[in-house]
């Protein structure tokens, strides 16, 4: 897809995945898209924990299976987890901002950038939003102090099928002055 828009379009929450796995140069063009996103003051608070190993894959999609939620998360292939680093800012800012002010923001952009480059190559993904955090940390040896941006589900769509988008109105939203 050559256009930004209809890739917009075009990526949408997958909540299923077929059984083809995910290559592993695809996963890594998907890590390099979050890598490449801007940052305030380019402090760039992200690192990236990619989960291939279908032994491991079938632990984290247990992980997200919590308050009998995401039972489709087993069919999942892959996952890319984004960490929050502590974001370094030139003195001259820092002594104004606290360190961390953009990199909420910052970590949000990441993971579109992955969600996109995951459509643009023809994987879905899922953002998931409950999962076990503290096993998560355990299975990958991530330390229990370190904040999760967001665990993302990656995966060849079983159902090739786009959606419409249920958004509010653009001339609801946006005002031109």
């Amino acid at each position: 897809m050559n256009d930004f828009l209809e890739l917009c379009k075009a990526r949408q929450s997958c909540r299923g995945f077929s059984e083809q796995p995910v290559e592993h140069d695809k996963l890594a063009r998907c890590v390099e898209a979050g890598r490449l996103t801007h940052s305030g003051c380019n402090a760039q608070p992200w690192s990236f924990v990619v989960v291939e190993s279908q032994n491991m894959v079938s632990q984290i999609a247990s992980c997200g299976q919590q308050l009998k939620q995401n039972s489709w998360l087993g069919t999942a292939k892959a996952f890319i987890i984004v960490l929050e680093e502590h974001a370094i800012l030139s003195p001259t800012i820092s002594c104004f901002i606290d360190s961390q002010y953009f990199a909420k923001g910052d970590i949000g952009a990441a993971t579109a950038y992955i969600c996109l480059e995951a459509a643009a190559q023809g994987l879905g993904t899922c953002i998931i939003g409950i999962y076990d955090r503290k096993k998560i940390c355990e299975l990958l040896n991530i330390p229990a102090e370190k904040q999760f941006g967001s665990v993302i589900a990656l995966g060849y769509p079983s159902n090739a099928l786009i959606r419409e988008k249920k958004r509010k109105a653009f001339e609801d939203i946006v005002r031109f002055v």
